[in-house]
């Protein structure tokens, strides 16, 4: 039987570009025997930002209390910015990184394939799984 543990995992996204987010967010609600908490950033709990500068200290927060980070790797290329600012702290707070090839996708952003623990494909039981070998 898995560990039942409760993992606590941050998901990098944008809010304007947030559907894999979403989909991301069911996939893991509904995956058997697992638990566990987001500390993402999402469209109805924002956080308390206004400005960049603020928006990166929350977000740095956010990750330093997550025991692992998922990138899903399909939103790299228009977001890189922020993104790259989250897998610089997970990187600076020794958090796993696992990259998710969304559907259809065959590369991976160098910058994740650098930085990721482990690379797996948008499915249920691969997500899982990577989070279960990799969270801290």
């Amino acid at each position: 039987m898995p560990d039942l543990r409760t993992y606590n995992v941050f998901i990098s996204h944008s809010w304007s570009y947030d559907s894999d987010y979403v989909r991301l967010v069911r996939l893991l609600k509904l995956a058997p025997l697992f638990r566990w908490k987001n500390y993402s950033v999402s469209r109805d709990n924002p956080l308390a930002g206004g400005s960049d500068k603020k928006l990166a200290s929350e977000i740095d927060n956010q990750i330093r209390l997550a025991s692992i980070v998922l990138v899903i790797s399909g939103i790299y290329v228009s977001y890189r910015e922020w993104i790259q600012f989250e897998i610089d702290l997970a990187d600076k707070y020794e958090k796993p990184i696992i990259g998710i090839q969304p559907f259809g996708s065959v590369n991976t952003p160098a910058a994740i394939a650098r930085s990721a623990a482990e690379i797996v494909n948008w499915n249920t039981v691969s997500i899982v799984r990577a989070i279960r070998r990799n969270a801290l």
